[in-house]
């Protein structure tokens, strides 16, 4: 099992940050994937599918995650339900620290294929990963921080 971990902190409000967490249209932004079925836009929710379907590393994928914990606005958890993965699961977490929100994202993950599997998982996923929570943490920052928020929070709050 690998796991990868990062954080940083937003001068946001939590709940701000958190809505903006689970918003589809934001996650689609960074995962360069698109959601085709179960829930398709908004805000993700406790319970709630979503199929994900779009090109990685020249491949077509589909990755099938469910909303396996929901605590709002301090925790949320997508489980893979399938996909490339052998395991796949993401934790969210908010806290208020300073007037500000950290926001800690730990992503645990195998892939199948025994020791070929492991390699691939440590030198190509491992840093594929860390570059992509990066990319995502600092979109949420940018939009949070700034008046874009209002455009993905309006009515759905």
């Amino acid at each position: 099992m690998f796991i990868v971990k990062d954080s940083i902190h937003i001068d946001a409000p939590i709940e701000q940050c958190f809505l903006l967490s689970t918003n589809l249209e934001l996650v689609e932004k960074t995962l360069g994937m698109r959601p085709v079925s179960g829930k398709t836009a908004g805000m993700v929710a406790a319970g709630e599918r979503i199929v994900w379907r779009g090109w990685k590393f020249g491949l077509l994928v589909k990755h099938e995650s469910l909303i396996t914990q929901y605590e709002r606005p301090t925790f949320f958890q997508d489980t893979m339900q399938r996909g490339w993965f052998k395991q796949y699961q993401h934790d969210h977490m908010f806290a208020e620290v300073d007037q500000q929100t950290l926001l800690t994202d730990k992503l645990r993950f195998s892939l199948p294929f025994g020791r070929l599997g492991k390699l691939v998982a440590r030198y190509v996923m491992v840093p594929y990963i860390c570059r992509s929570l990066r990319q995502r943490m600092m979109l949420l920052k940018h939009i949070a921080e700034s008046e874009e928020w209002r455009q993905y929070l309006r009515a759905e709050e």
